[in-house]
């Protein structure tokens, strides 16, 4: 394996009940706080009015940023930033999924910068101080809870990026698996889809030596396949959720990258499909990473088919590493498909006008991928195969 550093310096805080910990918290950063959340399910959920009573009780003045969009606005993140800069803002709170998360990240980054935040998220600047925030998870899918990663968009150019610096880890996340029994089905099934596509990014490197690291892969991957289909059916399982929710975490908060690069090529191109037609990130991936597998199954032949045998019960015997490999690839497409998540970009009734395009906002800053470098031929390769 390769030389490694492992920080994570995010206090994570699990198990039902654990919100009432904000009034103990929250205060050790200070009173003005910028409450960040979404379109308002947790105001549907009660989930809101529980955590502005908790805020009320330590007398915090709060301010709200509400309308983060499933794939963060640029235009939101800059909302936030001149709401945290006008009221001298001490202490920011998450309250949502993923993309509130990372809304929140930029927004605490954006505040200590005097450029444009925008500069932050495409590496023209570095964040080097961020506003303290927390997070209460409400969704299990991206592992933003305890990472210091974000991704924002730039809808007016139509370019989505990720980005993030130390300073951007929460100081804390709160996860209550009751606080996910109201996330629908189809969001449930994408948060499932996009912690299981971080782990394949991260499973798929070139690094040698790695078993503890595979089988740690392995592992999650096993438990979100057997948890799922169960949770489909059962929304308000409190274990079911509580697995589900924990291995989001695991997915990525940085232990299973411990020793190598992960790939993150199939992130990149699924990022420039939704900065063109804005589609569910998750959705997007379902649809992209069995081709991208596809695509790069003849750089390790032997990894796709560890994949197959160990993941999705390939059974060996008499074939080739590549057959291995590809019933694999076709085992891990039928299990998305089973519960519903999408196969073809047609599924957005998206055509193939703009691949070009799309390619071209991939390419951005030149080939990418760490198990296999891809260029614009590639992408255009597998975006075709995804049509």
């Amino acid at each position: 394996m390769n030389e490694f550093t492992f920080y994570n310096p995010t206090k994570l805080i699990f198990g039902k009940g654990q919100v009432e910990q904000l009034k103990e918290l929250v205060p050790q950063y200070g009173k003005k706080v910028l409450v960040v959340y979404g379109g308002g399910s947790i105001k549907r959920n009660g989930l809101y009015d529980q955590v502005m009573s908790l805020l009320n009780e330590i007398d915090s003045e709060v301010f709200e940023l509400s309308g983060v969009e499933p794939n963060p606005r640029l235009s939101t993140v800059r909302r936030g930033v001149e709401m945290a800069k006008e009221n001298n803002i001490d202490f920011i709170l998450a309250v949502g999924g993923g993309s509130v998360i990372d809304c929140t990240k930029a927004i605490a980054a954006g505040a200590k910068y005097e450029g444009d935040a925008w500069d932050l998220v495409t590496k023209k600047a570095f964040a080097k101080e961020a506003l303290p925030f927390g997070t209460v998870l409400t969704l299990a899918a991206t592992g933003s809870e305890m990472n210091a990663g974000s991704v924002i968009t730039n809808w007016e150019t139509n370019e989505k990026y990720g980005w993030g610096s130390p300073v951007t880890f929460p100081q804390f996340s709160i996860l209550d698996p009751e606080n996910t029994f109201t996330v629908p089905k189809d969001h449930t099934i994408y948060g499932m889809v996009d912690m299981m596509s971080h782990v394949f990014e991260q499973y798929f490197n070139n690094a040698t030596n790695t078993p503890l690291q595979d089988r740690m892969c392995e592992s999650v991957l096993n438990t979100v396949i057997e948890t799922a289909p169960k949770l489909i059916e059962d929304l308000e399982n409190y274990e079911l959720r509580e697995t589900i929710l924990y291995s989001g975490t695991i997915a990525l908060n940085g232990m299973l990258q411990m020793g190598y690069n992960g790939d993150w090529a199939s992130h990149n191109i699924e990022h420039a499909v939704s900065a063109v037609y804005d589609i569910p990130h998750a959705g997007g991936l379902a649809i992209i990473f069995p081709n991208w597998m596809k695509h790069n199954l003849k750089v390790n032949p032997s990894r796709f088919a560890q994949l197959a045998v160990r993941v999705f019960n390939v059974d060996s015997a008499g074939k080739s590493e590549e057959e291995v490999a590809l019933e694999g690839i076709e085992k891990l497409r039928e299990f998305w498909s089973s519960f519903g998540a999408p196969s073809r970009l047609a599924d957005y009734d998206i055509d193939d006008s703009q691949l070009d395009l799309m390619a071209d906002k991939a390419m951005a800053n030149g080939e990418f991928g760490n198990f296999n470098k891809l260029n614009k031929e590639d992408v255009l390769a597998i975006l075709r195969a995804s049509l």
